[in-house]
């Protein structure tokens, strides 16, 4: 049995197209049966000597008969081949295909009854088809056994497990054969690396472990549901009576029930290939192969013919262009073409053999740029037609043969009509040295192919990995600990929090401490410092974010891979600022923040690396559309001028401000502005409050800032709305984004009430959010999206925004539906059911942050600031449980205005344009 493993065969020898055009017709015309058709069998098509009928069960018959040789040639094709399966069931196809030689309960053993008739006989499995042939001595008895046969094997053959446990060291040893050819092993990972989810990826061979352990149950299961009457294409062609034939057919094949079943539907595209990809197999051998492939469109279209003769021109010999340049002068043994795959899109390859201890790399560029000439230089008139007449002739010989027509046919079986083979032969004939060219120019390129090498290696450098024991094993000695992790049941109610909390001034710091048994004794750090003031900080945006990054890089005592490792001693996991320990190593904790605080050195060395990332990631972002949209967001609704510290930059001026940065300006910032002169520090968990005291006191007391502290006081101002458009050429997803300024603070009455309501729209709801309901769960747009309200805490500057993602063909239909669903919030408004929802998710939610002890740290952070305690945050609860649904509609309707909203979009236009041209 044969398994043709990438839907082509590697010989390594000149490959012309596996069907070439084709001159005279030497076929027997075809008997008209319509009177004599047996009962349910229907006459459907005839062409060029072959005519075809269909039985009641979906069975397809072509007669082709042919009287001028005493042989006949019967042809079972399934449509069934690798690209078929599933997971774990690699090989199943071409396995199948050979338990299918295993009998019938009423043909026990079928390969002695093809002896006894003499008669050959083969199987081939590709990706895309499964053929079963014989080929015998014209007699009524033949045919009408081999027909008997083939009817009782589609649906009765034994598929046994004791044929499977022998079958399968056979189609093993089949595997481990190819796996001794350089380039059958390539050819598969070429096809592995090619494609990403294609099954065009996987060789028909299948994977060693898949052969092994594949069930007998899912063999049967994949038999019982391809190997049916309406799944295959039977040929009969040769010296045989066509009305017997069909009698024969009908009485065998007819009996078959039509199958209820329906066939599964694949959907798998690969998508478009957006770089090179190179790879190299390192094995024994003596010989050096370079493959190179392209993705090409699959057989059904034009452009596959022109391709093919792409291939001819450049490899065939003696006249291929690539054979005359590389081999003739001895710069390579060998140049060969093929293309793998029909009925999906597949791969054009070019490939050569080099000899041993020669370069491969030299032979894959003048492999390359033989293809790169060619696209300056169009086949000659002397090229297409010396091709066409090769072709001719060899499809004159294969259709006045019809002992070589079963394995051909199926091909075309299988791209869906027998009678392509004729239309394929008259189109590929009209190929002119244009469409060559152009097919050559537009498949042929650099992000399309895949470049493989296979070099010899006597001692290659392989890790093999062994199959992990099972957990069983893995725990059968366990022995588990005592428990000691434990912690109180803490009530996070903000009256408890406020309760238990102790609050003082340590210096400059206030500072807020709630000690609690913890489990693990951990503790959670909170720390805020303040420094400079509107004009002192004035330009120096960028040198105070340099600064911060650079912190943790070199101590005046470590190194940053020592204070990597003094921060894992001390179980420090977080930054400086907030960071979780243990009781036990809190003072230790505390004492190293403060001195690299305190002492940091900034390498020159780290800030030289710290730079060229930060203008590696500037620049990455220069047509990322979420980057895109908030640059021109931010630029819209900047209101400060150029060089004030909370201004927004553009891009070319975030990157000129990053170049300009010097070490000398980030060791004079810290000099000059850091120090515990104002902050806050809060330590929520298990620790000693008052040794803890005493390591504040004592790492920060007396640590000032030369620059004084003093608020920066935003600024509110009206911008008038806008909506611009972006292109971000070459990308897949695109990203909507709007916004209005609000004057809003936090202890504004009508907060509680716009709270709620951007809960429910799409600010906290999640899935079950207004903006979600409609984009993702209705209209299947987008992935996520939804609508942020901000609000001051001292000054009256806040916002209402909307964002999104959808891809750019998608993003009108988005932009449409969020101004709908913003529309019917204000007309028809929000319902007491929504309310009550969430209310109920809302105040959760805030519960559950009040039960995380980092984000109670930094709670009291907020709260010290502000000079509140957590009763503002009971207050608000109180609020939200108290609103009306009157109460959120009536503040959503004076707040939000869709005329007030700027919007933003950026996206591959050309994308979007596409989608709308459809």
């Amino acid at each position: 049995m044969q398994q043709l493993r990438s839907g082509m065969q590697l010989t390594l020898k000149p490959v012309l197209r596996a069907l070439v055009l084709g001159g005279a017709i030497l076929f027997t015309a075809p008997v008209t049966l319509a009177d004599t058709l047996p009962k349910g069998v229907s006459q459907v098509t005839s062409v060029e000597g072959i005519t075809e009928y269909r039985l009641p069960n979906g069975l397809r018959v072509l007669l082709m008969p042919d009287a001028s040789k005493p042989t006949v040639t019967v042809n079972v094709t399934y449509l069934v081949g690798s690209r078929h399966e599933n997971y774990g069931e690699t090989g199943m196809a071409h396995l199948l295909e050979h338990l299918m030689f295993k009998g019938t309960p009423t043909n026990p053993k079928i390969t002695e009854d093809f002896n006894k008739r003499g008669m050959r006989i083969n199987g081939t499995t590709s990706l895309d088809r499964t053929n079963y042939f014989e080929l015998f001595q014209a007699s009524d008895e033949n045919l009408k056994w081999a027909l008997e046969m083939e009817a009782d094997r589609m649906v009765n053959s034994n598929i046994a497990r004791k044929d499977l446990d022998t079958e399968m060291t056979v189609v093993r040893n089949e595997y481990e054969r190819g796996e001794n050819s350089p380039g059958a092993v390539l050819m598969k990972r070429l096809q592995s690396v090619a494609f990403d989810w294609h099954n065009y990826g996987n060789s028909t061979i299948g994977n060693r472990s898949d052969i092994e352990n594949v069930k007998i149950e899912n063999l049967q299961g994949f038999y019982r549901n391809y190997y049916q009457p309406d799944n295959a294409v039977l040929l009969v062609a040769g010296k045989f009576e066509a009305e017997k034939a069909l009698q024969w057919i009908s009485a065998s094949f007819g009996k078959i029930a039509k199958p209820t079943r329906s066939l599964p539907q694949f959907w798998t595209t690969e998508p478009t290939q957006d770089g090179e990809r190179s790879f190299v197999v390192r094995r024994k051998g003596d010989v050096q192969m370079v493959m190179i492939a392209y993705k090409v469109p699959a057989g059904l279209h034009h452009d596959r013919d022109a391709l093919n003769y792409a291939g001819s021109i450049l490899a065939s010999a003696p006249h291929g262009r690539l054979h005359k340049q590389l081999v003739e002068t001895g710069k390579l043994v060998q140049v060969f073409s093929s293309s793998m795959g029909q009925v999906e899109p597949g791969l054009s390859i070019i490939g050569a053999v080099v000899k041993k201890g020669e370069s491969v790399d030299a032979a894959r560029d003048a492999l390359l740029a033989g293809i790169e000439d060619f696209k300056k230089n169009p086949p000659t008139k002397e090229e297409l037609e010396r091709l066409k007449r090769d072709n001719a002739n060899y499809y004159e010989k294969l259709l006045n043969n019809h002992e070589s027509i079963g394995v051909s046919m199926s091909e075309y079986i299988a791209m869906g009509d027998w009678r392509y083979l004729f239309k394929d032969r008259d189109d590929a004939d009209k190929v002119s040295a244009e469409e060559v060219t152009a097919a050559v120019k537009k498949y042929l390129v650099r992000d399309n192919r895949t470049v493989g090498t296979f070099i010899p290696e006597d001692n290659p450098q392989r890790a093999d990995v062994p199959a992990a024991p099972t957990i069983a094993e893995v725990m059968k000695d366990f022995k588990p600990k005592a428990a000691t992790l434990t912690g109180e049941v803490f009530d996070p109610s903000p009256a408890n929090i406020d309760k238990r909390t102790q609050v003082s001034n340590i210096g400059n710091l206030q500072v807020a401490l709630l000690p609690k048994k913890t489990r693990g004794e951990t503790v959670n750090v909170s720390l805020n410092l303040h420094w400079g003031d509107e004009k002192t900080l004035f330009g120096k945006s960028t040198v105070m974010g340099f600064t911060g990054g650079l912190l943790s890089t070199g101590t005046s005592k470590y190194s940053r891979a020592q204070l990597a490792d003094e921060m894992s001693k001390l179980k420090m996991s977080g930054g400086l600022y907030s960071f979780q320990t243990t009781k036990a190593n809190l003072p230790a904790a505390l004492e190293l923040v403060a001195h690299v605080l305190k002492e940091a050195n900034f390498p020159e060395s780290e800030f030289k690396q710290l730079k060229e990332r930060a203008l590696v990631n500037t620049e990455a972002s220069r047509n990322e559309p979420s980057a895109v949209a908030s640059r021109a967001m931010a630029q819209h609704f900047n209101t400060y001028p150029k060089g004030d510290v909370r201004a927004s930059m553009t891009l070319d001026e975030t990157l000129e401000s990053i170049r300009n940065a010097k070490l000398e300006d980030v060791k004079a910032f810290h000099k000059d502005f850091y120090g515990a002169s104002k902050g806050e520090l809060s330590i929520i968990g298990d620790f000693d409050v008052d040794s803890t005291k005493q390591t504040v006191a004592k790492v920060f007391d007396g640590w000032t800032s030369k620059s004084p502290y003093s608020r920066l006081v935003s600024k509110r101002e009206d911008i008038p709305a806008v909506r611009k458009t972006f292109n971000t050429p070459d990308k897949e997803n695109g990203v909507y984004s709007s916004r209005m300024n609000l004057s809003l603070r936090e202890d504004d009455a009508d907060f509680p009430a716009l709270r709620v309501a951007n809960y429910i729209f799409g600010g906290g709801a999640g899935m079950n959010s207004r903006v979600m309901e409609r984009i993702r769960q209705k209209d299947g747009l987008s992935y996520g999206g939804g609508s942020n309200l901000t609000a001051g805490e001292i000054d009256p500057v806040g916002s209402f925004s909307i964002s999104a993602t959808a891809a750019p063909q998608n993003l009108e239909k988005l932009e449409i539906a969020v101004r709908e669903e913003l529309a019917r919030a204000l007309k028809e408004g929000f319902t007491a059911d929504e309310l009550a929802k969430a209310k109920s998710g809302l105040l959760q939610q805030r519960v559950q942050g009040r039960s995380n002890d980092g984000a109670v740290a930094s709670g009291w952070n907020g709260n010290l600031y502000l000079k509140r305690t957590w009763a503002w945050s009971q207050a608000m609860d109180d609020k939200i449980q108290a609103l009306t649904v009157e109460q959120v509609n009536d503040a959503f309707r004076r707040y939000i205005d869709p005329a007030k909203m700027s919007v933003f979009i950026a996206a591959d236009e050309a994308k979007a344009k596409a989608a709308v041209a459809k």
